[in-house]
């Protein structure tokens, strides 16, 4: 049986992608970090990762997740940071608490039999994979430096979404769009 790699996620809008490469750049300079950064067209706002599934498990979610229902909001962003300042491993840009974190708990909920819920959901989009990181305490010292412009998006829709993974990069494919319900019909978040 055949799995895919599947996670659902929120696109990201061109300027957003754009100031996000200006961010990857500034570290790039500092020349601290040695690994990865995300390519231009792979950010995205991961709300959850399913992990390898099946196609029986994936027409599940499709089912459930064309009867969510939310209307549009917006989201934005907050801070850089990294997950563990010990072994740095992820490098991302926050989110904002807000409406998202909701629509994230109604995903959840539609989905608790099948996966188990986020403990921690922590919005970000990851935007550097650090294989290596020299001199951690000046790198996290220049990362509190750069601030990443309070800009907000206005976010109508979510995917479902296979990923493939290659030596040069993931490659993603929709397998769902959902968008956003106008203000009179909205009924979840």
């Amino acid at each position: 049986m055949e799995m895919k790699r599947v996670f659902i996620s929120i696109e990201l809008p061109e300027e957003i992608k754009k100031e996000i490469l200006k961010i990857q750049k500034e570290i790039d300079v500092l020349g601290l970090v040695k690994g990865k950064f995300i390519e231009f067209e792979n950010l995205h706002l991961t709300l959850k990762f399913l992990g390898e599934i099946s196609d029986s498990e994936i027409r599940a979610i499709k089912e459930r997740l064309s009867k969510l229902k939310f209307k549009t909001f917006e989201l934005e962003f907050d801070n850089l940071g990294v997950f563990s300042e010990q072994f740095i491993r992820i490098i991302w840009v926050g989110v904002k608490k807000g409406i998202v974190f909701d629509l994230q708990k109604v995903i959840d909920s539609i989905l608790e039999d099948i996966f188990p819920r986020e403990h921690r959901f922590m919005g970000h989009i990851t935007i550097a994979r650090p294989k290596r990181v020299e001199q951690k305490n000046m790198f996290l010292d220049e990362l509190k430096k750069i601030k990443f412009p309070k800009i907000k998006f206005s976010v109508d829709k979510i995917h479902l979404r296979e990923s493939n993974l290659f030596p040069e990069g993931a490659q993603y494919k929709n397998l769902l769009e959902i968008s956003s319900v106008s203000q009179e019909q909205g009924i979840l978040v």
